[in-house]
């Protein structure tokens, strides 16, 4: 066309009129209650997952007839999606906790919800947390499939696919903690692995290691301590680390493994939701011995009304706990999540167990 010079070059063409017009003023309707409800699913599939069931409709396997499978009362209980938007921060280590600017916090969000009330009044609660998932794939599988919902878990921020375990982990029903690598009094003979938290002149550096392991996954209710004898016994190192713990809205649990901690105590000057545990069920790993804890547990929480215990993720631990655990519905004994068992403490005294044997 430019060498030719062409006038009717490029043809056929058309021109378009363009012309801007106001949009159209909706009329709005009279408030319907109805239409104003929050819409639910929106597929009958989607309905089925958030409920839990299964429903084989007519077919080959059911002709002339729909089929519902209803899941037992520990599965129907569901847990927040992880990570929540309002809840999370980025930093250089990925996401972090945080509170909510509505005022909703990971330790509440993220908790098990404890669920209807039995039927009939428990003769006490037992809460449990396992710890020390997360390195061992096998190990954290069987503590996943294995114990009860109703169990806490608690992972270690070393392993791979964290993020992934742990949210099938809650997939299954199971509220999860962090476990915090600690100073202990031999360390470094004892280490409990890289960015552990430590005193003296490195406490300094305490707060970019937390950051390190808050930001290995998402979705947990709270930290305890792993180890950390020293540490926990050490005001000046603690008070920083809780300091920014408290502006995330985490809850603070106490593995009671030292005498000397500060831990549960300190937290709660802070503010801060804490617990600690009563007792650890497999500190001797023979199977009589786990049995005979759990037999303890049972007897302290019929006295005080709840009772608040820890155990590693052995082999002969889960498969203890997952024996036991069958028998506790004809004893009348309830296992709560340990985010809830702090609900049935004395407000008073954050560590110690109310001694009335009644519950609130």
């Amino acid at each position: 066309m430019a060498l030719r010079r062409d006038p009717d070059g490029g043809e056929p063409m058309v021109v378009a009129a363009i012309e801007k017009r106001p949009a159209p003023v909706a009329s709005v309707p009279a408030a319907d209650p109805i239409a104003a409800a929050p819409r639910g699913p929106a597929s009958a599939a989607q309905l089925e997952n958030s409920a839990g069931v299964t429903v084989t409709r007519a077919g080959e396997d059911a002709p002339d007839a729909i089929i519902i499978t209803i899941p037992s009362e520990a599965r129907t209980i569901t847990l927040a999606t992880a990570p929540d938007n309002r809840l999370v921060e980025r930093s250089r280590y990925g996401l972090l906790p945080k509170t909510g600017p509505d005022g909703a916090t990971p330790a509440k969000v993220y908790a098990r919800p404890l669920g209807p009330e039995p039927a009939t009044k428990p003769a006490g609660r037992i809460a449990l947390l396992v710890g020390g998932l997360g390195i061992s794939q096998s190990g954290t599988a069987d503590a996943i499939a294995k114990l009860p919902p109703q169990v806490s878990l608690a992972f270690a921020p070393y392993g791979t696919e964290l993020e992934r375990t742990v949210q099938r982990a809650r997939g299954e029903g199971h509220e999860v903690f962090l476990q915090l690598p600690m100073e202990p009094f031999d360390y470094p003979d004892n280490d409990p692995g890289p960015h552990t938290l430590l005193t003296g002149p490195k406490a300094p550096d305490n707060t970019d290691k937390l950051h390190w392991a808050l930001g290995r996954f998402t979705g947990y209710v709270g930290i305890v301590n792993f180890l950390g004898g020293r540490f926990t016994a050490d005001e000046s190192a603690l008070s920083p680390v809780l300091r920014e713990l408290a502006g995330r809205g985490l809850m603070v649990v106490d593995d009671g493994s030292s005498a000397r901690s500060l831990l549960a105590g300190s937290a709660d000057r802070a503010r801060i939701p804490s617990l600690k545990i009563d007792r650890v069920i497999d500190g001797v790993t023979r199977p009589d011995a786990i049995d005979k804890e759990l037999g303890a547990l049972e007897s302290l929480a019929r006295e005080q009304g709840v009772v608040v215990a820890a155990a590693s993720a052995l082999p002969v631990s889960i498969e203890r706990i997952n024996r036991w655990a069958q028998s506790l519905e004809a004893k009348k004994i309830v296992i709560v999540p340990v985010s809830a068992a702090r609900g049935f403490r004395s407000p008073k005294s954050t560590g110690s167990i109310k001694t009335t044997g009644s519950l609130q």
